[in-house]
């Protein structure tokens, strides 16, 4: 990339007063060369860069000096200067840095002098009484602390001789701040002013810290000036501690102060600590100190402080006292102990994040202190703090409680918590025990490590506490404690948020384990049991892992193994290599391929291969990179693309091979349709752009060089002029290639990927300046096509296309882009024109960029300058670039104003012609568009600029006030502002007169009735009605051309409104504001900017549509943005006046309120939250603060219902703000009150309150528990401890049990009556995503226990949905270990068959958290726990004491539904035998009563209910699953058909569709996974037979579901098995069993007609290859297959169905498509062969991904694998569709069939099949929507199919020894080509001027077809022996020759 420039340093110049320049001009003496020259030289230079060179002359011309031995006059008065000057310097200015470092080398002899001079000037300084002034004095005596000896000692003196008067004027200056900050108006001052406060404290801080003779100072009589001085400043930072309204930076800094000022002040020393401790505690004594303490710090002492000056307090203590060295005695470490009460306290007090992360951090502090304290403290205090103490207890609760906290900074201080608290431990222990006992003896450590473990991977602080333990105790007690730990990590590397936390805890455990092997091996073998530990579960992700886990493990994981270990890599590439053919991988999975290429991109990118060389020769082979490079994964084409573009040397040349590969690779991959493949690719190849611009440099110096000592390119040992030359060829080559890929039709991948690195290598290859040589640049490829073909880029519909054209555009030098035709140029202006009021939306963003290039490449038509001579030759002078694209800019802008001005009048007669003739927005989004590219701060018309700002911000709110009726209207999406008969018209009238229609406008004066016969409204809508009839018919289409126009003025309006937003915010934040009226450079006055805001006030607060005031809302935040930061205090204020002023509207609920109350309140929540949103943030939030109070009090419940709109506006404003990530932490605080009012808004007799109330509840579960990212209801993601919850938000913990308590007491009345609380719901909800977490201590108040018992009565709802929430939110509540005593407990209470009076939905509630529990618990990691068992077993002895539950004397078939799935349950679990063979609870019997009620339960003995009875369909799914496992279980056991209760046959002959349902889902999993070979081999006993069952179900079925699954299973099934039965069972011969299923795929609905195509073509594929008379039976049938395979191939079909073709296509491959004996004739195979072909190009990912299997299976033949060089490789479907064409052609050879085949094969070239004349006849037909309907495939690129086709062919052609065609076949050809081009002249000349902008779509498909045409008549031409050089040759990004074209300078194209 060249040299990069460096920043310039910008210093300012110094000066000296007049007095002190005379004084040196005195004494300069004439030569020259004394020390008052030197600085009167340097002074008057007016650059401080060489001020700097002269400065530090200053020491060696006063060594010279030193050496005469007298200090002269005139060095004393230039010593007494450079003092002035130093403190004159602002603090940041380097010269004043460069001067103290200078002033440090003075002689020894000046040095007297010096600092006598210093004195004297701090002492003028600091005798100011200017109040401005002392932050300048303040910065200047920091500046002389730090790093400067004179200014250190010119304090020293002060101090010591003057500490009265520098005392006093320091104290008065803080004193000063502190009441001038008060009457401070204007945020900017006092932001100012608060920042000048916290240096000052800090100041006087580090002046008593590092002054040493601080204690000598002391005067022994408080009546002394400076004690008083002293005590002044201790009194002032008690109040900056005591002032909540101080940022707390501040007073954070007091704290520190009060404690240092106290140490140094008070005597004793020894009894300092048990002074702090009384303060803390609140028990000080004013009896026992002295009274100038209680003077300064009555506050503290005497009254109540608040939480943060405690906590200040607190922090203060920890940093200025001593800790260290065993300076504490008992006092100390008394006051230490109590300092941690204190903060444990406040943890549960403080909710303000900043307080939060302040209290961490002094936590963190205090371990710190600890430790010190420690290693010389009492015995008393090491039992205090040892690991059982309830001190370490409640630090660990502290770390467990918040090391899930969302601010990063808090959670790195529970690690720094949780280290210190090992070390803390460590320290307590007794070193002769810790000596003789090992790890095994410290129950801490252990329990520690176990509990640990114990929890889930999904907790991010579990990462971080095992890396410390590993850190502390080392790796071997964790490894054996949990040997799969490392597979178990990787395991949840798929899961980004935890892939940092879980590769570090990995490196430091492999970093740990390696050194604790090494240390203990004699030999090199332990590097085996290294591999097998954390290298073995590497590979096997890489290999089998899911996508997202191989991606993050490789870029966190690998590299830092390799760091680690770089002799690992032999050992991984070793074991894949092996591995890479036999698991080539797939579409899905990377296999061993793309494991071997991830691992050597990490170790190239790493450093771990030292050249190409080492990886191609020694590593792996060409051909593997070259599958690798078009392999069907992406991320494995991904990874090989970065091994050859990553290096970590960036000057490594880039060898020939790796070019050829790259060019390769670019070919098939530009198209891919992930943006994240996109980016990666482009990124991949702008690294190897700078490697090669890198490297060039090196080679141009080694080429000047020409030394025969300095070696030659070190990879191809060639001279470096062949490697310069090599570059350029392959960046020409490139380039080239991305150019024609941007052929007409290309898709918007295609695009993006060529504009991206097209940009990137104009970017890296600049134009280059002087000296510097370029090995290339772009410019000299660009030609007149080219160019074009950048400009019709504008053209795409994707905005991110139009981008990237311009931007590369804008980057090429404008020598290149040279207009010569000033009527194409002045056609291409009136295109963009039209275009900007154009009807369809995206057409003025082309527009935009149309206009915007011609601005900036100065090409704009002269008659837009008639006007403005003499203003262009005005400003001639000045910066000629920037002053054209202003002038450009202006008469755009005043064009585009005349057109606006004009089309508004009209609107404002007709907004219906408006909307659908000449939208507004098109022209605003143009005027937005060209000045936010314009430098609006640094313009030179000014002048002429304000008339045009004024003129567009009238024609803003003009165009403004025309459409904003409709917005506003109640409803603006059903608002039809025409209509055709009087009642619709008479509905009509209600909505025009609520809208206050404008008097102006007269549509909006009455409704509107269409006339039958009004031409003026069909012919101003465009409206093209022919052959008008009967009045009937005119109505009828006079009623559809309403339906548009209704859009289309819907359209128009909020788009409109869209872009005056926008456009009044661009103005807002780009326009320099007028700060008086007289201002020569504002441009936007103080009252118009009022305009904009009160614009912005109205729409947003009256605007119906979401549209509108979403945008509105863009540009309102860029004005807020703007005032907050303006230093106008009037326009600084109004933000807060208009949040009153809507706040007080929304309070008053006035029916006359204009405030929509529907539509979740509109835009008012916006108005808000734009308003609060700007807010500074480093601020105290004042606003929001006093905002979120008002409307949480609104929000209340209340019980006037007057104030039910004001509560409906709040919770939806409530809502908006707790979206808001902008507030980030600062909305915390009320989240604990938002979800009262959401709670108890939800019980409101009023719906929409309810309404509100649950959408604020959704948002704030989201806010609290992060946004869902699963699938799961309640992932484990989106879930927090109990502890945790109730920490951060305490108030909810009595508020959320009050609520449940209520609920739970009345939830079942006594009476029966049926009692429903709302807020039930909600209540479980948020109870259900808390859990107990293993690691919770006893020392928390915020117990979960008392929730359960009303959980567990809410379980008794009469709702049904209410005892299922219950059930589940139970189960976070009880601890795994917990969970069977739990169940037995609910199973105690279930009532006895005998009882008489119990509630089936007492017992269903009980038996849902029954078996919601017992779930969990099978879930849990105890499962291979002998405990497990033993639970289950006790478990299972309840459950049959309640067995009755399940039988037919309970009556409830939803209770016994539950029953039998808690039997299910524990089947699951209990089928595994134990090491008798027996089932573990066998000897229960427990298996006896399974099958008891099997055999006794309706599945055997008939139903006689109807599905009117209640629970019936659950029932049955419930005793299917059962009775499934039983029988499964019985034949896996070999048990007898007679020994089980029923049998699948039995199952599935039930009439229950659910019956049968189940038993086939299970069977189909059986057999789905027999087929695959995973596993079990099915029911051994069930093979033999159950075809036939299949084949009888398969004929008399007709439940849809049930059908498709029996058709599944036969699928899945060997055909073998079942065939031969066939004609016994259903008395089908096979050919009419083909037929009967063909007949269904072509009937039935999408999914049963894709399993039966599947199973048709694998009954055809087995007949095929089976003897030659099976074939022949089959063969009448394959035409009606063909045609179904063909019918199903359609893009407008369900993905399902092109799968399913696929699948097919593929199954039948060896013996259809590619058999050297065709069994189809050749019309029906290559029917085939394009249905694949289509396939390819579809835009569903997965259905080229299974055409491509079919290409693969075809490339894999013994008669065609050597057609490709890709046979048997995984390949993508880009390369997939040329290869699929290479086979067929070398086919079409070896059938011998190329004469009847190639006509076809051009007719494919041609289009015919695409029916092209019928499209060209549709395109003047078709009515122009304003939204484009078809479906559109984005993927699929016709050229390149043309491209394909074209050179295979031609390659076929020029191989063939004979003529394959007659010449009646050629000419007939050659005709209908013909035909088709003179067709396409004509068009082409029918089109409009600039077609390619006006009429893209027609230009387009033109386009397309006359590059097939052509390719069809080269190939047409080749054939008859006369190939013409004048015959084009196919280039995709050729312009035709009737295409309108830009000119260039002829010599552009030179190279």
């Amino acid at each position: 990339m060249g040299v990069k420039k460096k920043k310039e340093m910008q210093v300012t110049a110094l000066t000296i007063c007049h007095q002190d320049l005379e004084t040196l001009r005195f004494l300069a003496d004439v030569e020259g060369k004394n020390l008052a020259s030197l600085l009167l030289y340097c002074v008057q230079l007016t650059d401080g860069v060489s001020q700097i060179h002269y400065v530090k002359q200053i020491v060696p011309l006063l060594e010279k000096a030193d050496k005469n031995g007298a200090c002269d006059p005139i060095i004393r008065s230039c010593l007494d200067i450079l003092a002035g000057i130093y403190l004159s310097l602002s603090v940041k200015n380097p010269l004043k840095k460069v001067l103290a470092s200078s002033l440090n080398g003075l002689p020894e002899f000046f040095l007297t002098e010096a600092i006598q001079s210093f004195t004297s000037r701090l002492q003028e300084e600091l005798n100011t009484t200017d109040l401005y002034s002392y932050r300048k004095v303040i910065d200047n005596i920091s500046s002389c602390m730090e790093n400067f000896d004179l200014g250190r000692a010119g304090v020293n003196n002060l101090l010591k001789n003057e500490m009265v008067a520098f005392s006093c004027d320091f104290s008065f200056g803080i004193t000063s701040f502190f009441h001038y900050r008060k009457f401070a108006g204007n945020r900017i001052v006092q932001t100012q002013l608060m920042n000048d406060l916290l240096v000052g404290t800090r100041v006087s801080v580090m002046l008593v810290q590092k002054i040493q003779d601080i204690q000598r100072i002391h005067l022994k009589t408080s009546s002394s000036p400076t004690w008083q001085s002293m005590c002044g400043l201790l009194s002032i930072f008690t109040k900056f501690l005591s002032d909540d309204d101080l940022l707390q930076t501040i007073q954070s800094t007091s704290g520190l102060a009060v404690i240092l000022f106290i140490k140094a002040m008070f005597h004793p020393p020894e009894k300092i600590p048990d002074l702090i401790s009384s303060l803390l505690l609140r028990s000080v004594d004013c009896t026992s100190i002295p009274d100038w303490f209680l003077n300064c710090c009555r506050s503290l002492c005497c009254t109540d402080v608040s939480q943060s000056t405690l906590l200040f307090l607190c922090q203060g203590t920890l940093t200025m006292l001593d800790w260290q060295n065993g300076s504490m005695d008992l006092s100390g470490e008394a006051l230490l102990l109590n300092i941690v009460h204190i903060l444990f306290t406040l943890s549960s007090q403080i909710k303000e994040s900043t307080l939060e992360l302040f209290l961490s951090r002094i936590l963190a502090s205090w371990t710190n202190s600890a430790i010190h304290v420690l290693k010389s403290s009492s015995p008393s205090l090491k039992n205090s703090l040892n690991g059982k103490s309830s001190v370490v207890g409640r630090l660990l609760e502290y770390v467990y409680t918040h090391w899930e906290h969302p601010l990063d900074a808090l959670r790195h201080q529970t690690k720094i918590i949780f280290r210190n608290i090992l070390q803390m431990h460590q320290l307590t222990k007794e070193k002769s025990n810790s000596e003789v006992s090992g790890l095994a003896a410290d129950h801490f450590i252990c329990d520690l490590t176990e509990g640990l473990l114990r929890l889930e991977w999904h907790v991010k602080g579990k990462y971080t506490c095992l890396g410390c333990l590993v850190d502390y105790i080392g790796i071997g007690h964790i490894l054996a404690l949990a040997k799969t730990i490392p597979s178990q990590i990787l395991e949840v590397m798929g899961d980004q948020s935890l892939v940092p936390y879980a590769s570090d805890l990995l490196e430091t455990m492999f970093r740990s384990h390696k050194n604790h092997l090494k240390s203990q091996a004699l030999d090199s073998t332990w590097i085996d049991e290294w591999h097998e530990t954390w290298v073995s579960p590497l590979l096997f992700i890489l290999c089998e892992g899911n996508l997202d886990q191989k991606s993050y493990v490789i870029d966190y994981y690998l590299p830092k193994l390799l760091n680690c270990s770089p002799e690992s890599l032999s050992y991984m590439v070793k074991i894949l290599q092996t591995s890479a053919d036999a698991k080539t991988g797939s579409y899905n999975s990377r296999g061993a391929l793309g494991a071997l290429m991830a691992c050597l991109r990490t170790a190239r990118a790493h450093g771990h291969l030292q050249s190409a060389t080492d990886t191609w020769r020694n590593l792996v082979s060409s051909a593997r990179i070259k599958q690798g490079l078009i392999h069907q994964h992406c991320q494995v084409r991904i990874d090989t693309l970065g091994l050859l573009c990553e290096s970590n040397r960036s000057t490594e040349i880039v060898s020939t091979e790796e070019m050829q590969w790259i060019q390769f690779f670019i070919t098939y991959n530009l198209n891919s349709q992930s943006p994240g493949v996109r980016q990666q690719i482009c990124s991949l190849l702008k690294k190897l752009f700078c490697r090669i611009q890198e490297s060039s440099q090196v080679l141009y110096k080694q080429e000047q060089s020409r030394s025969k000592h300095e070696p030659e390119n070190e990879l191809t040992k060639q001279h470096p002029s062949v490697s310069l030359q090599q570059y350029k060829n392959f960046m020409s080559s490139i380039c080239s290639h991305l150019f024609e890929a941007l052929f007409p039709g290309s898709s918007y991948p295609t695009r993006f990927s060529a504009l991206t690195i097209l940009g990137s290598i104009a970017e890296v290859f600049p134009v280059t300046e002087g000296q510097v040589q370029a090995v290339y640049q772009l410019s000299h490829d660009i030609d007149v096509g080219r160019f074009q073909t950048l400009m019709e880029c504008f053209t795409s519909t994707f905005e991110e296309v139009k981008i990237l054209a311009f931007d590369l555009l804008m980057k090429l030098p404008k020598t290149v882009v040279q207009f010569q035709d000033s009527e194409k140029l002045q056609g291409l202006f009136q295109a963009a024109l039209e275009l900007s009021s154009s009807t369809k939306p995206y057409d003025c963003v082309t527009a935009s960029y149309l206009l915007n290039f011609l601005i900036w490449q100065d090409v704009l038509p002269s008659s837009l300058f008639d006007s403005l001579k003499t203003q262009q030759t005005a400003c001639e002078d000045g910066d000629k670039s920037a002053i054209v694209v202003e002038r450009n800019t202006l008469m755009v802008i005043k064009c585009l104003l005349e057109n606006l001005e004009e089309e508004v009048s009209q609107a404002e007669n007709s907004l219906l012609q408006a909307a659908a003739s000449f939208p507004l927005y098109g022209r605003v989004h143009c005027v937005t568009g060209a000045l936010q590219r314009l430098s609006l701060n640094n313009l030179q018309l000014v002048s002429e600029w304000r008339p045009v700002i004024e003129k567009l911000l009238l024609m803003s709110y003009r165009l403004s006030a025309v459409v904003s009726p409709v917005i506003q209207s109640s409803s603006p999406e059903g608002l039809i502002p025409m209509d055709t008969d009087s009642e619709s018209a008479s509905r009509l009238q209600t909505i025009l007169n609520e809208i206050q229609p404008r008097d102006t406008n007269d549509y909006f004066t009455q409704a509107k009735i269409l006339k039958e016969h009004d031409s003026f409204d069909l012919e101003d809508l465009n409206v093209s009605v022919q052959n008008i009839g009967a009045s009937a018919e005119v109505k009828g289409k006079e009623r559809k051309t309403c339906d548009v126009t209704a859009q289309m003025v819907l359209v128009c309006c909020w788009r409109s409104m869209k872009e005056v937003a926008l456009l009044l915010g661009t103005l807002c934040q780009l326009l320099p504001m007028q700060s008086v009226p007289e201002s020569s450079n504002g441009l936007l006055t103080e009252e118009q900017v009022k305009e904009i805001g009160d614009y912005f006030k109205q729409h947003l607060l009256q605007s119906r549509h979401r549209g509108a005031f979403e945008l509105a809302y863009t540009g309102f935040v860029k004005l807020t943005e703007i005032l907050n930061r303006c230093p106008n205090v009037s326009l600084q204020k109004l933000p807060e006046q208009w949040l009153w002023n809507v706040l007080e509207e929304i309070k008053c609920s006035d029916p006359s309120s204009k405030l929509c109350a529907t539509r979740r309140s509109a835009g008012i929540p916006f108005y808000i939250q734009a308003l609060l949103a700007s807010e500074p943030k480093k601020g105290k939030m004042d606003l929001l603060k006093i905002t979120m109070k008002e409307l949480i009090s609104l929000a209340g419940p209340t019980d006037d219902s007057q104030s039910t709109v004001p509560q409906v506006h709040a919770l939806n404003i409530l809502r908006a703000l707790f979206r808001d990530t902008r507030l980030g932490e600062n909305i915390i605080p009320y989240v604990a009150d938002g979800a009262k009012a959401a709670i108890l808004g939800f019980t409101s007799p009023v719906w929409a309150v309810r309404n509100s109330s649950t959408l604020l509840f959704s948002t704030l579960i989201t806010r609290i528990f992060g946004v869902k990212r699963g699938k799961d209801e309640l992932s484990k993601k989106n879930r927090m401890t109990g502890s945790e919850f109730f920490s951060r938000f305490p108030e909810l913990y009595p508020f959320l049990l009050q609520q449940l308590e209520a609920v739970a007491n009345t939830v079942d009345s006594d009476t029966g009556e049926l009692n429903r609380h709302p807020s039930m719901f909600l209540l479980l909800l948020v109870l259900g995503r808390l859990y107990p977490s293993p690691m919770d201590g006893t020392y928390s108040a915020l117990s979960m226990a008392p929730f359960i018992p009303f959980i567990m009565r809410c379980g008794r709802s009469p709702d049904y949905r209410s005892r299922e929430m219950a059930a589940r939110a139970l189960v976070p509540f009880v601890m795994v270990d917990e969970i069977p005593t739990t169940i037995r407990t609910l199973l105690a209470k279930l009532p006895n068959c005998t009882d008489q009076r119990f509630r089936q939905n007492h017992i269903h509630g009980t038996l849902l958290q029954v078996f919601h529990l017992l779930q969990a618990f099978t879930d849990s990691k105890y499962r291979l726990n002998t405990y497990f068992q033993q639970e289950l077993a006790d478990v299972a002895v309840c459950t049959r004491a309640k067995l009755w539950l399940a039988e037919r004397q309970n009556p409830c078939l939803v209770t016994r539904a539950v029953y039998i799935d808690i039997l299910f349950l524990l089947t699951r679990c209990l089928d595994k035998p134990t090491k008798g063979n027996q089932p573990a609870v066998e000897c229960l019997g427990f298996w006896e009563d399974v099958r008891r009620i099997i055999s006794g339960s309706e599945l055997i003995t008939g139903f006689t209910y109807t599905f009117t009875v209640p629970g019936l369909p659950q029932y049955l799914q419930s005793l299917t699953k059962l009775a499934i496992t039983t029988a499964a279980v019985a034949a896996q056991a070999g048990e007898q058909a007679g020994n089980i209760p029923i049998s699948f046959s039995q199952l599935l002959e039930s009439s229950f569709p659910e019956v049968r349902l189940l038993t086939l889902e299970a069977l189909l999993e059986r057999f789905s996974t027999a087929a695959l070979g995973l596993g079990e081999k099915g029911l051994p006993p069930l093979q033999r037979n159950m075809g036939e069952t299949f084949l009888m179900l398969a004929v008399k079925e007709n439940h849809p579901e049930c059908f498709c699954k029996i058709l599944k299973i036969l699928h899945c099934m060997d055909p073998s098995e079942w065939l031969s039965h066939m004609q016994r069972c259903i008395h089908l011969t096979p050919k009419e069993f083909l037929i009967w299923t063909m007949d269904i795929a072509s009937n039935e609905r999408s999914e049963v007609q894709s399993v039966a195509l599947r199973l048709a073509s694998r009954v055809i594929a087995h007949h095929l290859q089976m003897c030659e008379e099976t074939r022949d039976s089959v063969a009448p049938t394959l035409k009606q297959w063909v045609q179904l395979v063909v019918s199903s191939c359609g893009e407008h079909l369900p993905t399902e169905s092109r799968l399913a073709a696929a699948e097919a296509l593929t199954s039948t491959t060896p013996f259809l498509l590619t058999s050297p004996h065709p069994v189809l004739g050749l019309q029906d195979t290559l029917a085939l062969w394009r249905c694949v072909l289509t396939l390819l190009q579809s835009e569903e990912q997965a259905v080229r991904d299974a055409a491509t299997g079919t290409v693969v299976t075809a490339m894999s033949q013994e008669n065609t694998c050597r057609s490709t060089e890709f046979a048997f490789c995984q390949v993508d479907a880009s390369i997939a569709l040329t290869l699929a064409l290479a086979v067929l052609c070398d086919l079409l050879q070896q059938w011998d069939q190329l004469a009847l085949g190639l006509p076809v094969l051009l007719g494919w070239l041609l289009g015919e099949d695409d029916d092209f004349v019928v499209h060209l006849e549709n395109t003047h037909q078709v009515e122009d929507y304003l939204f484009e309907k078809a479906e559109i495939n984005f993927w699929a690129e016709t050229l390149i199919f043309v491209k394909y086709l074209h050179e295979h062919l031609l390659r076929l052609l020029s191989t063939s020894s004979r003529r394959p065609l007659s010449p009646e076949s050629l000419r007939h050809l050659r005709r209908t080509a013909s035909e088709q081009g003179h067709l396409l002249s004509q068009l082409f000349r029918e089109l409009p001027p600039a077609a390619e902008f006006l009429k893209t779509v027609e230009f387009t498909r033109l386009r397309i077809q006359e590059e097939r045409t052509l390719a069809c008549l080269q190939l047409l031409a080749f054939l008859e022996g006369k190939e013409r050089e004048d015959t084009p040759v196919l280039r995709a990004s050729d312009s035709p020759a009737e295409a309108n074209q830009f000119t260039l300078a002829k010599t552009e194209t030179a190279h």
